[in-house]
Parts: C-alpha cells; structure tokens; sequence
C-alpha cells in the first residue's frame, strides 16, 4: 500500500487499492482500477501528477488500445476479409462484448476503459513510454474457448446469445461487481466460477501474463538511470493474482510471455467425429441406394432438405436476402466436399455481396448492437447474425438427417 509518510494524499487516491514493490531493481506502483468508475480516471490523473514515472502500463493488448486511442477504427473493417479469415465468429464475440460496455455507457454515463486511456494520454503528455502489457483478447478468447468441453461450449454462445436479446437493466449490484473485477470474467462470470480451466484462461493465465511483460520490458530500461519508476494501471480483479506472480515468478520473462500468447491447437477428435459421421451417413445413403433405389432417394432426400433447410432457415432468422437463403440451402448439403468453409462463410458473403455495408452501418454499429433489433437493423451485425445462424442450422441438420437416415434402414 502507500507508505505512511505519504500522509497527505490527494482526495483522489483516498481508499484507492495501490500496490508498491520493487522487482529487479524497478519500482512499481500498481493502481487496481474499475473499468466503470470514475474515481478510477481521477486516481490515475493524481497519481500521475503527484509522482515522477518513467513508464506507465496498462491492462491492454494492442488491439484493445487502438480500440480504446481510436473507437472509429472498426469502420476500417474488411467485412469480406473477416469472413474469409473464419474471424467472424471472433469479430462477433468481441460486438457482444462491446455492446456490454455500452449498455454501461449509455445507462449509467461511465465509459468503460476511461482510465485505460487517461493513463495513456497521461503518458504521452509527460513524454514516457505506454507498455501495452496485457495478452491479445482473441488469443484470450480462444484459449478459453478451447480450455472447456463440449457442452459448456454450447453454454457459453448461448450466454453470448442471450446477450444479445436482453432488454432489461443492468443492475446496481452487477455493477458493484463490475468494479471489483475483470471484465472478461464479469461477462462470462456463470460459466468462470464453476468452471477452472475458464477462470484460468480468463483471469490466471492474464496475471502470469501480464507479470512477464512487466518483468521483460523492465529489463530494457536503463540500470545506470537515477530511478527506474513504473505506473501500472489494471482491472482491480488482477491486482492481487498479478502482484503475487511479479514478485514471486521465475525464469524467463519474454519465454514465459510467449508461451502464454499460443493458441493451443483445436482438438482433433471433433473433426474426426464429424467427419465420421458425414462419412457413415454417405454410407448409409449408399446403402439405402443398394437395399432399393427409392429407399437410396429418401435417404438423400432427408440429407439435402434437413441440412439444407435448416441452414436456410438460420439465413431466414437472421433476417438474410432470399439469395443469402438459396446459399445457404445449397452449401449446406455440399459441405463434406469443401472441408474447412463453413455453410455460414458461403452464405454470410452472399449476404455481404447482395447487401453491402454503408458507411452509415460501420458508423451506427457500437449503437445498433446495444439492441437486439439493432442486429437485425445493421448491415454488418447482420451479417455476422447470418454466418452464426446458418452454421448453427447447418450442425443441426447433419445431426437430425443422420438420426433420421439410419431410423430408415432399420
């Protein structure tokens, strides 16, 4: 905490949660902040004021900080691009998230990440150094996606889902938890306090993280300089995980920072159990065929109009041109002969294609997402509705048409 001899502190950084230590010969004081708090932006322009710092961190990868330096940057976005890259459901992800933070915005007047950029622009006004010290958010994402089981990925895109059609206010005492913790955490907060390898992907695996960057870029400021002095600005949640990893973790620092930052390779096996079973239903089709012809032209009957169908009806809900359905209904089907491009990427470019984004969609985004309608209403969340949806029709329908194929043969 602040030392005793700093008795006259500005009213400002009164119960503020302020961590000091030095590790390698280089001061930290560590501010714990809340992303929706306004005391939080105050504390960090005192601290800044009152103190000489030589390098100031933040909880923020780069693409958060360009986000939070330049909030029209996302009307830069190549929508084709997104889409061709599998990025969508990543892009998708990150507008839910978004549209959190601007339901905070708009119900209670905080920003969150204000003192994110009032450590930043503090930084660059005193001519110091920003260590942008956080792990990317879709590295983030993915490694947490990846930590947990079959069914609790289910859970979690329908808790991002559900999001997306809530109408009701946030409470006061979500709020309270807000401050006390990590966004990421508080967004997925159901799924991460029963779930440990979500907790660790989320909020542990951060602090080792951000721990290391601390530790790597202090080593490359100057030893022979009169004082090596850090300000370090993060979500209240971490202060005590990543102070515990800054002053007790070892070995390599830039080692440890980049094992930290790889996307563990997806698994195989459910790859393989989809492959295997288009496999045994194109078996079990090829069998019918053999058994009796008019069997054989059920079975793909079945295939094609329940793959097919529900991926247009995905299209349909997502409010999709009737061309976007049409591809939709005719990539399902075709799906085991172009591994690797979604139904939902095919029919989502169709979409793009017929109804190209307006500038006044990309302008419109961070607002229409805040509403449920408002994803039905702009071009590009619609867009991205139109991949989800149909990919989802597109699961469903091989799964209901298999069921539905080998119930014939027997």
């Amino acid at each position: 905490m602040i030392p005793a001899e700093n008795v006259s502190l500005p009213a400002a950084l009164e119960g503020q949660p302020i961590e000091r230590m030095t590790r390698d010969g280089v001061e930290y004081v560590i501010l714990g902040t809340a992303h929706v708090s306004r005391a939080s932006v105050q504390a960090v322009d005192a601290l800044l004021d009152i103190e000489h710092f030589d390098a100031v961190a933040v909880e923020l990868c780069p693409s958060r900080a360009q986000g939070v330096r330049d909030p029209e940057a996302f009307k830069q976005m190549d929508l084709f691009q997104v889409i061709r890259q599998g990025k969508a459901g990543m892009v998708a992800a990150s507008l839910v998230l978004g549209s959190f933070q601007k339901r905070l915005a708009a119900q209670y007047g905080i920003e969150p990440g204000a003192e994110m950029k009032a450590a930043m622009d503090g930084a660059d006004a005193r001519g110091i150094p920003v260590w942008l010290v956080d792990r990317e958010v879709g590295t983030t994402l993915k490694r947490a996606w990846r930590s947990v089981g079959f069914f609790q990925r289910f859970g979690l895109l329908a808790g991002m889902l559900g999001s997306v059609f809530e109408r009701e206010e946030i409470a006061e005492e979500d709020i309270e938890k807000l401050k006390q913790s990590d966004l990421l955490e508080s967004a997925f907060s159901d799924f991460a306090a029963g779930s440990a390898p979500l907790y660790r992907a989320l909020i542990a695996e951060r602090d080792e993280f951000m721990a290391a960057k601390l530790r790597e870029n202090g080593a490359t400021m100057d030893p022979a300089a009169p004082s090596r002095k850090v300000l370090v600005v993060i979500g209240a949640g971490h202060l005590k995980g990543m102070s515990a990893q800054l002053a007790e973790q070892h070995g390599d620092a830039r080692a440890l920072a980049d094992d930290l930052a790889v996307t563990p390779p997806a698994a195989k096996w459910p790859k393989v159990l989809a492959v295997a079973l288009v496999l045994g239903i194109f078996a079990a089709i090829g069998y019918a065929f053999w058994r009796s012809p008019s069997l054989g032209i059920d079975a793909l009957k079945n295939w094609i109009l329940l793959t097919g169908g529900l991926s247009a009806l995905g299209a349909l809900i997502a409010g999709g041109h009737p061309l976007s359905i049409v591809a939709a209904f005719v990539a399902a089907p075709l799906k085991p002969f172009r591994p690797g491009i979604p139904s939902g990427a095919i029919s989502a470019m169709a979409e793009a294609w017929v109804r190209k984004p307006r500038v006044g969609d990309f302008e419109r985004l961070r607002d229409d997402i805040t509403h449920w309608t408002g994803w039905w209403r702009n071009r590009v969340a619609r867009t991205l509705l139109n991949f989800f949806l149909v990919s989802m029709g597109t699961i469903a329908g091989e799964y209901i048409a298999g069921v539905h194929i080998i119930r014939s043969l027997f």
